[in-house]
């Protein structure tokens, strides 16, 4: 190839556009990493709308990992303590086929499980979709999402009658109030952070409020920096409505016409007045005040929030409750404003639309609803009835079932649950006790390779071609530039290669993945996220293109210059315009939602509480950024922070090791004291695995306690306890210098390569 390529960053759910330029061309010299394999150039791309060319230190050096540690080969063993023999594709495919049709006929289809990931393309997702929900008649499809948006997925239903973002990133520079809430966004999502902060920087009557327990990259810019308690985002959420309502900054019209239960949640929000929300937070009634102000002034508010807010066992209601300010002040479906999460994943948005979860169908379908159903069964013709009426296993219901049997046949693709569900311990005997387990990524060795019978090679990003949105609901293509390495196949292809081999040769009949793209739009005909309008071919032609894109509007635009035809696009950008919601009654509905706290409050013997999360240069489990020479040397080990006040009372000095305990495990950390977190909490990255450092995981220490309604585990927050421990004890447990990093699993991933 010599001429440059476009496409999507694979990395957080902003959706930069990258410009990728081949490792020599003419007048260009060859740049090779520390093993001689030749990079590409990769530069962010000026005509993507998401980004406008800017681009992160991940997305920048993204091409660095494509050809180190490569999975290139089918490879199977009989048991965990056997080594892999690298077999051929027939013979591994009829092995998985062949435990499919016995785990079927013998345990049913309810038995047999998929866990896959936000790194998928829509296409991948839309295949496993048809082959577990439609052919197999399980819905136990599940995927990382579940641990990422699937409370925000949920609140957006049950306020809107409908899944989908209803924001866009042009809002991040018309707003007059930003509201971040549970998000690090300048580390986590840096280029949206780059974006508001300008607009933030270049108006003075601009406020940025800040709500997180940490003082991040993030909250040092903001103009409030509310360092709230874990755990009490509810009460410092009604107590902001409780004084909206008793200064009157309600928009009393758009309540009246397009909302529902208002006077329910004012019951609620009156017992939230500020003294009380002041002392459950931990800030002053001022900064309570100030925050609900800032909100009340402006004319148009924008709240931004990701993780710190989903992961909970109280994430769909906090959700909802940042919904309710917006409600009631009528901030929503104009520019600047609105209710805004921001996607974890490359495509968790696309995968929300090709049904990705468990109780989803494509097209914004949910599975208990039986015309939702029937629609389905209609496209992929399918007996009425063959869709399960019922919710299939979310994530962590998929451990348990592995622990007493009832998951007989498990498969994950492009993710490492070794290290990224809660009690990692838990889940680690879990996978051990599966009977049979196929693992299908792009690199090897993961933590998650261990407890595999059957390895699968995965083309990644640059070897295949498939669309993703981002969470602006922006879809780009990202094409195929380069060849996978060895025997490396898309997602997709595998997946329907199982289908037919399965016997569903006509279900499976696609040439390529425009084909299977062109089937998954058909699915959104009519629906809130109608893609019908979108093709490989249009996208290819086009550029990136925001939904709702029917296949009218396109025709309508089809005589009209392409500069007219974006443009008449983009006046679509935001949702609810026309302040009618996807409910019955057309109107939005408010939810009352009392502060139930911590679902493992601290206690005298674990007396702190564990945050954990991101850092800016790696990317969940450091499958890809830990082979990236650059982002290891920025973070070449992982730090617990904690406050000088904690740190103090349990001897504790900057540089020195601690063992950090919860009810499930422990963990070991350099500390790293620091002003920049609340007392009484501490903080650890969650990129370490066992493949990166002994003794670091932070899931060892998290609980599986989930929210009720939207099944995402509670990974922000657990209680624990700091023990001191001596230089020779640390150094013995973990030292990069002296022990060499990974050595224990990669002691148990024998490989004859």
């Amino acid at each position: 190839m010599t001429d440059s390529a476009k496409t999507l960053c694979p990395y957080c759910g902003v959706g930069c556009g990258l410009e990728v330029l081949p490792p020599a061309g003419s007048g260009r010299a060859t740049y090779r990493d520390s093993q001689g394999n030749p990079i590409w150039k990769v530069r962010g791309d000026r005509s993507h709308p998401s980004n406008q060319g800017m681009v992160c230190v991940k997305g920048a050096t993204v091409s660095e990992s494509l050809d180190k540690d490569r999975l290139k080969y089918p490879m199977m063993r009989d048991s965990l303590d056997q080594p892999f023999q690298r077999v051929s594709w027939d013979e591994a495919l009829d092995r998985v086929v062949n435990r499919i049709q016995t785990v079927r006929f013998t345990q049913g289809p309810e038995a047999i499980c998929m866990y896959g990931s936000g790194q998928f393309q829509t296409e991948d997702y839309y295949i496993a979709q048809k082959l577990l929900k439609g052919c197999l008649g399980t819905n136990n499809f599940d995927a990382n999402s579940r641990l990422c948006m699937s409370s925000a997925v949920a609140g957006y239903i049950q306020s809107f009658g409908s899944d989908g973002p209803p924001c866009c990133y042009d809002d991040l520079e018309l707003t007059d109030c930003a509201f971040l809430i549970g998000t690090n966004t300048a580390d986590c999502h840096p280029i949206v952070f780059n974006r508001l902060r300008k607009h933030h920087k270049k108006h003075r009557h601009v406020k940025m409020i800040v709500v997180d327990p940490r003082r991040t990259s993030t909250a040092k810019l903001a103009d409030l920096h509310l360092a709230i308690k874990p755990g009490t985002d509810i009460d410092l959420l009604n107590g902001m409505a409780h004084l909206l309502l008793r200064w009157g900054k309600l928009d009393t019209e758009f309540i009246e016409e397009c909302t529902s239960d208002f006077s329910a949640y004012a019951q609620v929000i009156i017992n939230y007045p500020p003294d009380i929300v002041a002392e459950r937070c931990g800030i002053p009634v001022h900064e309570l005040e100030e925050a609900a102000r800032y909100w009340a002034k402006s004319k148009r508010v924008l709240s931004l929030w990701s993780m710190g807010v989903n992961q909970s066992s109280e994430g769909t209601a906090k959700v909802r409750t940042i919904i309710n300010l917006h409600l009631m002040t009528g901030n929503i479906g104009k520019p600047g404003t609105g209710p805004f999460s921001l996607t974890g994943q490359p495509n968790a948005m696309g995968g929300r639309e090709a049904g990705g979860l468990a109780h989803i169908l494509p097209g914004y379908r949910v599975v208990k609803n039986p015309q939702h159903r029937s629609e389905v069964e209609q496209l992929w013709k399918l007996k009425p009835g063959t869709i399960s009426p019922n919710p299939g296993l979310d994530a962590w219901s998929m451990i348990k079932g592995l622990e007493t049997g009832e998951v007989g046949f498990l498969w994950i693709a492009a993710t490492n649950p070794a290290v990224s569900m809660p009690d990692i311990e838990r889940t680690k005997a879990a996978l051990r006790k599966s009977s049979f387990t196929v693992y299908q990524d792009a690199y090897y060795p993961t933590e998650t390779a261990a407890y595999a019978h059957v390895l699968l090679p995965a083309a990644q990003w640059s070897e295949k071609t498939g669309a993703m949105t981002n969470s602006e609901r922006v879809v780009t293509l990202c094409p195929q530039f380069r060849n996978p390495p060895g025997e490396a196949r898309p997602d997709w292809e595998i997946f329907a290669e199982v289908g037919r081999r399965l016997g569903f040769t006509k279900e499976f009949d696609f040439t390529d993945s425009a084909a299977v793209y062109g089937e998954f739009v058909q699915l959104s005909r009519g629906r809130l996220c109608d893609m019908t309008g979108l093709s490989h071919e249009r996208l290819r032609k086009d550029g990136p293109i925001q939904w709702p894109c029917p296949e009218e509007l396109q025709n309508q635009e089809s005589s009209k210059s392409l500069s007219t035809e974006k443009s008449s696009l983009n006046s679509g950008k935001r949702l609810y315009t026309d302040f009618r919601f996807n409910t019955p009654d057309s109107k939005a509905k408010f939810a009352a939602f009392h502060s139930k706290g911590l679902a493992e409050p601290p206690s005298d013997e674990y007396p702190l509480v564990l945050t954990s999360g991101r850092l800016y240069g790696h990317w969940h489990t450091q499958t890809r950024t830990g082979r990236i020479e650059k982002i290891t040397k920025m973070y070449p080990y992982p730090l617990l922070e904690i406050h000088p006040r904690d740190a103090q009372k349990l001897g504790i000095k900057d540089g020195d090791w601690v063992e950090v305990r919860s009810r499930r495990g422990t963990c070991r950390f350099p500390a790293q004291v620091t002003k920049a977190i609340t007392p009484g909490t501490v903080f650890a990255p969650m990129h370490w695995g066992a493949l990166w450092a002994n003794q670091a995981e932070a899931n060892a220490l998290t609980h599986p306690e989930s929210c009720p309604i939207s099944l995402e585990p509670e990974l922000k927050a657990c209680a624990v306890n700091l023990v001191p421990i001596s230089e020779t004890d640390s150094m013995r447990s973990q030292n990069p210098d002296q022990e060499p990093i990974g050595t224990p699993i990669l002691e148990k991933l024998k490989v004859l390569r």
